[in-house]
């Protein structure tokens, strides 16, 4: 289903927007909730000030170093509040021994003189002090075992968590030195670490996500509350965070992706031909009769009676056919081919429907620009009226109530089906359920009917008084559709899924303005966007950041001027995006 109508937020019916407000950009900070966005678009340029605001919270609770910081966080999968809750119910040793971290004081005698020199337990060999290097956890092997190890980890995709080579040592090695040691002899394999670690806080991370778009917009996603939810991206894109898939509420994941194999893969054709057809016993390729003799025959040649499916012989009778006899009744036979047969026809009822209402929606889509061009030929006549709002908040509701409702059906399939819930509700359960749900339903599309007629309406023809009957009519319809969908959902949430106690299933919550949109995050510790081609802000104090909460814009540009670039695709990044240097300080966002 389309997905840029309903990217747009909704109005109320005391707004008063022009024809050219169709697009419904600016009443993005009309609706933005007191507790701000829910969703926030990470691109290739805040992807680094994401990750470090992160690394920020964690270095100043624990006073960690920045990569003992990050391998708390890999180890955790970026998950502060999980991280938090061990430290507070197990210690903070327990918390470190998990991840790998090692925190010791420098110990300046430790560290082996340069005229020195040490004997590598690795290699075996007599090594100069200054060619070896010690870890936290108190090892020291010389740098080319070190450096071979680390290559070898890099390559087998390890980057993020590479362990000391000490035998039963878990400690994670420093990933400055790891940086260090590796660009000395592989600069491009220096950079597949850095990128690993960078692309870490999306791919361990299971509050961000990328954002599905084909071709990919280079864009990931970050919630901040409930990962069962729906998102819009930047790119305008809508799709359900849990699953990536289109959005698809109120159905739960795996009811749509059951849904949409079934519809994709011809498994309804493989029913038809169970009904209409019967497997050769030689063969076994389906064979449809075509005549009303019950001996057929395959194009293999082999003969077998169609009413049990037995092979035979070629001569016949009336009474018998030869070498056989199928007279005695089975019953599970019967009883199967019956009941495929209900299934078939369950199945068709659901998608006639389901499709029917997604080809309304596609149908009603293309309103857009005919509302537009209705609404500029009143405009140039001598009219009092010069509030159009309402047909455009009627069309957005009639788009997310039209969407609801497609999906709806779906969810209806298996939700009265036995594929998911059969030992969870007896049969008069079931019927009871089935009925509370239906007539909501069944509510819902006569509304959503009403007030797609309405909203065809060639006002543009009409008079004044019959365009205001018009109007009230859209507004009323609207509230009604709006309230309609909620009591949906709340039926399903408290009456349908919420009883079930070994199924459970979760479902995107309603959101009457439609589907937020995600805004980009902006740069914590500059007040800006992080981009390597602008300059750098001087508002700092003492070192720390400053949080700017203002959204930014989803243009093109920053609020310096600056283009945004989009980040590559995981995996294709070029040697040259690299431009963060990940040892920096967290003061330090950008190596330019």
């Amino acid at each position: 289903m389309e997905d840029w109508m309903s990217s747009h937020e909704d109005y109320d019916d005391s707004d008063r927007e022009s024809p050219e407000g169709l697009e419904n950009e600016d009443s993005d900070s009309h609706w933005m909730p007191s507790k701000g966005p829910s969703s926030r678009v990470i691109t290739k340029e805040s992807l680094l000030a994401a990750q470090k605001e992160d690394l920020r919270r964690v270095m100043d609770v624990l006073s960690l170093r920045e990569h003992h910081a990050r391998t708390l966080l890999i180890h955790y999968r970026w998950d502060i509040e999980n991280l938090l809750a061990i430290l507070v119910e197990k210690g903070k040793a327990l918390l470190f021994a998990k991840a790998g971290v090692t925190v010791v004081e420098n110990n300046d005698s430790d560290t082996p003189e340069s005229s020195s020199s040490v004997l590598c337990n690795i290699c075996i060999e007599e090594v100069p002090g200054s060619e070896v290097t010690r870890m936290d956890c108190g090892h020291c092997f010389c740098n080319n075992c070190w450096t071979e190890h680390f290559i070898v980890k890099i390559n087998e995709g390890q980057s993020k968590r590479i362990r000391c080579m000490a035998h039963k040592c878990f400690a994670i090695c420093d990933e400055s030195v790891i940086r260090n040691l590796v660009s000395k002899r592989h600069p491009d394999l220096a950079e597949k670490f850095d990128r690993f670690l960078l692309e870490s806080y999306i791919e361990d991370n299971k509050m961000v996500k990328w954002c599905p778009s084909v071709p990919h917009c280079g864009n990931a996603i970050r919630v901040e509350d409930d990962e069962f939810c729906e998102v819009e991206c930047s790119c305008s894109l809508q799709f359900c965070f849990n699953c990536l898939s289109e959005a698809h509420s109120p159905c739960s994941c795996l009811m749509w992706e059951l849904w949409s194999k079934k519809c994709r893969d011809e498994s309804e054709t493989v029913n038809w031909i169970t009904v209409n057809t019967k497997p050769c016993p030689k063969c076994h390729k389906p064979v449809e009769k075509n005549g009303g003799c019950n001996l057929v025959s395959c194009i293999c040649g082999q003969a077998f009676c169609w009413l049990c499916g037995g092979a035979t012989g070629r001569d016949h009778t009336w009474s018998r056919i030869a070498g056989h006899s199928c007279g005695r009744y089975k019953e599970d036979r019967e009883k199967k081919a019956e009941r495929v047969k209900q299934d078939l026809y369950r199945y068709m009822h659901y998608h006639n429907r389901y499709k029917a209402h997604t080809d309304s929606f596609k149908q009603e889509s293309r309103l857009k620009e005919t509302i537009k061009g209705r609404v500029s030929t009143l405009e140039t006549k001598d009219s009092r009226l010069r509030d159009f709002s309402w047909v455009t908040n009627g069309l957005y509701r009639l788009f997310r109530s039209r969407r609801a409702l497609s999906f709806s059906y779906p969810f209806a399939f298996y939700m009265f089906g036995d594929e998911f819930f059969k030992d969870e509700m007896t049969k008069e359960e079931r019927e009871i359920k089935q009925h509370l749900f239906e007539d909501q339903q069944q509510q819902l599309e006569a509304n959503v009917e009403k007030l797609s007629k309405y909203i065809e309406e060639p006002f543009d023809e009409y008079d004044e008084q019959k365009i205001m009957d018009i109007r009230m009519q859209v507004i009323n319809l609207s509230v009604i559709t709006d309230t309609l969908c909620k009591k949906m959902y709340e039926c399903i949430e408290n009456d349908l899924l919420g009883p079930l106690q070994f199924c459970i299933h979760n479902i995107a919550p309603y959101q009457s303005k439609g589907i937020e949109k995600a805004v980009e995050v902006t740069v914590g510790w500059s007040g800006k966007k992080i981009s390597n081609q602008c300059p750098k802000a001087d508002n700092q104090t003492n070192g720390r950041r400053i949080e700017s909460d203002q959204p930014s814009a989803s243009g093109t540009s920053d609020e310096s001027g600056c283009s945004q670039r989009k980040r590559a695709r995981k995996g294709s990044f070029g040697g040259s995006l690299i431009d963060f240097d990940l040892n920096f300080p967290a003061e330090v966002i950008d190596r330019n």
